[in-house]
């Protein structure tokens, strides 16, 4: 099973996306011997994301916020170079300590992190898969006005900090919606 937990480094603040196994002995607990399969450095102590889960193509998708702060100060969601504000979507049975799914939409694209399959969020702290329909719905968290779900395409842009919900953000600014 896989497990997405928060800790301190010294006075980094890390998003931890780990894996582990059942106990061979007790089989209701884990083995607390567990694999660390990704580690993201957070600027501020909010908006973590939190979710994981495995989509209907095997794959894990992971839910990381942008970092925290008013307005994402440093325009994380809107950043293709880091994973903050971000839906990814990572294969656990290639790679070390990950493979990359080679559909993902920025794979292969120069400055752009091949891990993200959409972007723009400001906290994607649950989502869900209709595994009928084949799509990903995200409910993610707004600065203060608008909430909002979305249904998540890859390559998906959300937003966020250009927007909040539909509406430009800040309120009173003019954007490209």
């Amino acid at each position: 099973f896989f497990v997405n937990y928060t800790r301190t480094v010294g006075t980094q603040i890390q998003s931890v996306i780990a894996e582990y196994h059942q106990s061979a002995t007790n089989r209701d607990l884990a083995d607390p011997t567990g694999r660390i399969v990704l580690t993201v450095n957070q600027p501020f102590d909010n908006h973590k994301g939190g979710q994981l889960a495995f989509g209907p193509d095997g794959y894990l998708y992971i839910g990381l916020g942008d970092g925290g702060d008013f307005g994402d100060p440093f325009k994380n969601g809107q950043n293709l170079s880091t994973l903050l504000g971000k839906m990814l979507r990572i294969d656990v049975n290639s790679g070390t300590p990950y493979g990359i799914p080679p559909d993902n939409p920025f794979v292969g694209q120069a400055g752009k992190k091949p891990e993200i399959w959409a972007y723009g969020f400001r906290n994607p702290w649950r989502f869900s898969f209709d595994t009928q329909k084949k799509r990903l719905f995200v409910g993610d968290v707004g600065q203060d006005a608008y909430e909002e779900i979305d249904i998540v395409t890859a390559g998906g842009n959300f937003g966020w900090n250009v927007m909040e919900g539909k509406h430009c953000y800040p309120t009173g600014t003019t954007c490209n919606q």
